[in-house]
């Protein structure tokens, strides 16, 4: 089954508002023949209303880094789905290992903030993935079926994309190799399919973990990968370029 490549920019915490600027004005010209890909950019929260802007009539998506649980209240500093919407988000990226790892986020706060998204129309990138311990002692598949159990427990596969990030290969420098992305991106696949029939078929699976232009193609290549989320190589105009034009196997 075909299903629509599906690139993701996290900013995480970097670019100002007219660093945002900038690297769109340059990043919108260069992509602007790219039309059988979606193509997503998280900036952090502070330039969301500005990146918005920019991109109206581009096709470009715009998504935020997270998300809270609740529409509004008492909740100091936190930003609600209803704000993302509000403010021109179509995704929201939940779940990723850095919020996990500095922040303490569990499976069940991850349900909770997927289930909000879903409510008021976000779509989700909802990430998992094990740390170099659990895959050093052969879990990898018990953490990935852990999470996407727990992660999407009562709800539904309509508009989430999954974002499978090793821990290990964030930021480190260490990528998967296409095999170790293909096998994990299979067993989610297949994970998919027991849990929705059909749909399993259908969901976007992303390979995130120190994407990069040099091996963006060869991840590509593998048949459960859907795409990409990617972190540093999407701050530099040229080299997100290059991985949204990735060379087809």
């Amino acid at each position: 089954m075909m299903r629509r490549p599906f690139i993701a920019a996290n900013w995480k915490m970097n670019k100002t508002t007219s660093e945002t600027q900038d690297f769109l004005s340059g990043f919108i010209t260069a992509v602007k023949d790219v039309t059988d890909v979606d193509i997503v950019i998280a900036p952090p929260f502070t330039s969301l209303s500005i990146a918005a802007e920019k991109l109206k009539g581009t096709g470009i998506i715009l998504a935020a880094q997270d998300v809270f649980c609740e529409e509004k209240g008492a909740y100091t500093g936190e930003v609600s789905p209803v704000m993302l919407v509000d403010i021109g988000c179509n995704y929201v990226i939940i779940g990723h290992s850095e919020r996990r790892q500095y922040f303490h986020e569990t499976d069940e706060t991850v349900n909770k903030k997927i289930k909000a998204a879903k409510k008021v129309g976000l779509k989700i990138i909802f990430c998992i993935g094990e740390s170099l311990e659990e895959r050093e002692a052969g879990k990898t598949f018990d953490v990935l079926q852990r999470q996407i159990d727990k992660g999407l427990y009562e709800t539904d596969t309509e508009d989430i994309v999954i974002a499978y990030e090793p821990i290990w290969a964030i930021g480190t420098g260490k990528t998967a190799t296409p095999e170790q992305a293909q096998e994990a991106h299979a067993y989610i696949r297949e994970r998919q399919k027991i849990l929705y029939g059909n749909k399993g078929n259908e969901i976007r699976i992303l390979y995130g973990g120190s994407v990069t232009p040099e091996n963006i193609d060869s991840l590509m290549a593998c048949k459960d990968v859907d795409g990409a989320l990617v972190g540093g190589a999407s701050l530099k105009v040229d080299s997100f370029v290059r991985i949204v034009k990735f060379k087809k196997g």
